[in-house]
């Protein structure tokens, strides 16, 4: 729960509002706070004959994960699948689709993930500022290099999963 109120910095106290329950609420400024988080989008960029999918290393981790990035504001969550890809990978995405969603705590951050399908499968216009590495794996190579016990695990699981394409 926040303590203080975003607006002016008085400590909240907790006020029942009908259909919400106990809420924070700012004495100072009359007016109830409710939680404040960021919201982002992952990826799963799929290969544009749908049989593979893209993954990253980035931020000096020897780990791979997800294309992802923040929803900027006044911005739709598609067209920050849109553009994060553009900006990371050099890649047109088509056929954006909402997969799922998780609150991740150690960023205080709602992360909505989403799967496309690449334009093309050229990598040369990747981002050596954003990223450190990139690549195409098969389905099957995915599960096995992703990040373990990640949220981007989870998701790429989840989508494949839906697909009929994992059992686990």
């Amino acid at each position: 729960m926040m303590e203080y109120c975003m607006e002016c910095g008085t400590k909240l106290t907790e006020r029942f509002l009908k259909n919400e329950g106990m809420v924070p609420f700012c004495e100072q400024c009359n007016a109830y706070r409710f939680p404040v988080f960021s919201v982002a989008v992952s990826m799963e960029v799929l290969h544009p004959d749908k049989d593979k999918v893209l993954l990253i290393k980035q931020y000096g981790k020897d780990r791979y994960i997800l294309v992802a990035g923040y929803i900027n504001k006044g911005e739709s969550a598609e067209h920050t699948v849109v553009r994060e890809v553009r900006e990371e990978i050099g890649l047109s995405v088509r056929e954006v689709h909402f997969e799922k969603s998780e609150y991740f705590p150690p960023s205080n951050t709602l992360m909505l993930n989403f799967s496309c399908v690449a334009e093309t499968e050229d990598l040369s216009g990747a981002s050596e500022e954003e990223i450190d590495y990139c690549r195409w794996f098969s389905f099957e190579e995915a599960v096995g290099a992703i990040a373990r016990d990640s949220l981007a695990e989870r998701f790429l699981q989840n989508f494949l999963r839906r697909r009929g394409l994992c059992h686990d």
